[in-house]
């Protein structure tokens, strides 16, 4: 009886220890998690952001005359800003195409 008494003792002894460990090591792999989505938060979806407030603006201040490069890749001149849709014209043509805000990509104001 007391062989197993002592032994029940030092196991619940050694498994206190090997918690207190466990524990220690499970804080710093959700520390190590928390700041590995942090700086992935300061290197991908912060600058990200940042592009995008600055695109939105340049739209808000777009003019008849600024230069303008579409998502599909289109260059020309704007020709008429209505609401939500912007006109273009391209190539020597003059031709007219009409796009809305949201597919402008990069704006080139006019010097």
């Amino acid at each position: 009886m007391l062989l197993s008494t002592l032994t029940l003792t030092a196991t619940t002894a050694a498994a206190g220890t090997a918690t207190g460990t466990d524990m220690f090591s499970s804080y710093l792999m959700i520390g190590f998690l928390i700041l590995v989505f942090v700086a992935m938060y300061f290197i991908t979806i912060r600058p990200q952001r940042k592009r995008d407030k600055e695109l939105k603006n340049q739209i808000g201040k777009m003019s008849v005359g600024d230069t303008v490069v579409t998502i599909g890749g289109v260059v020309g001149v704007v020709a008429n800003i209505k609401d939500d849709e912007v006109t273009i014209t391209t190539s020597v043509a003059h031709t007219m195409i009409t796009f809305k805000k949201s597919s402008i990509n990069n704006i080139v104001p006019r010097v």
